[in-house]
């Protein structure tokens, strides 16, 4: 019971490390009207400025020797690894939110990676017509309308809300894998692994990041639309923005 609960945490530390920190796609600047509830903010500003204290003294100098010391090659293939590791996850979501063509199209991606792609270190599917798909349990609760609550961010782990937060739990625990094989020590190396591969395909946002005047709310709209984007598949209803625009305007 303590070893599995030591993998669980380092799966939850290691797997999104400072993800949220760094992952900052291009956006515009957002009307706060949009924005997500912060309540906490006092305490997530000082968990973020941990998370980029941490970034800066350790995950970001090995990130960059990474990426200079490996070809680009064999990082797309540990990419792919870790990629293919989440498939039961997506499938498993898929089935729970009722889109069952889509988890057959997860499962053949899953399959033929598996086998073909010698443990999914080659992405043999995607030219087969089968391109990488990810669905997690947040989005499975999202989907069931279950609330996000407020934004939270956490230690070492970055942006999330209480419903991402909890949605993290099964994945670590049941649908990954490797979970229940693999020695507390080969859990640090994965995870870690993993967390360095991702920093270092993001070590290009590094400089928008660092142009924004305040790289907190800018990580915060950032996740808020990701999220949004991942939980509607790109094509958020209407009604969600009409929904947040009126909470903001006649709930203060």
């Amino acid at each position: 019971m303590v070893g599995r609960s030591i993998r669980a945490t380092l799966a939850t530390v290691f797997a999104t490390l400072l993800l949220g920190c760094a992952t900052v796609p291009s956006i515009t600047e957002t009307p706060p009207a949009l924005s997500l509830v912060d309540p906490l903010e006092p305490f997530n500003r000082a968990i973020f400025s941990f998370n980029d204290v941490v970034d800066r003294g350790f995950l970001r100098p090995v990130a960059n020797v990474y990426q200079r010391a490996l070809p680009l090659g064999l990082r797309a293939s540990v990419g792919n690894f870790f990629d293919n590791l989440r498939g039961p996850t997506t499938i498993i979501n898929d089935l729970l939110q009722g889109d069952f063509t889509q988890a057959v199209r997860d499962f053949d991606r899953f399959t033929i990676n598996t086998t073909l792609g010698i443990a999914g270190l080659y992405d043999v599917a995607t030219p087969l017509g089968r391109p990488y798909h990810q669905e997690d349990y947040g989005q499975t609760l999202a989907i069931w309308g279950l609330s996000s609550g407020p934004y939270l961010v956490l230690p070492l782990v970055g942006p999330s809300t209480p419903r991402d937060a909890f949605g993290l739990l099964p994945e670590f625990f049941y649908s990954d894998p490797l979970a229940s094989n693999a020695s507390t020590h080969q859990q640090v190396f994965r995870y870690t692994l993993r967390a360095i591969d991702i920093r270092a395909s993001l070590l290009k946002t590094d400089r928008l990041l660092q142009l924004q005047i305040d790289p907190y709310l800018f990580v915060r709209e950032a996740y808020r639309q990701q999220r949004q984007a991942e939980i509607y598949d790109g094509r958020p209803p209407e009604s969600v923005e009409m929904l947040d625009l009126e909470k903001a305007l006649f709930n203060d």
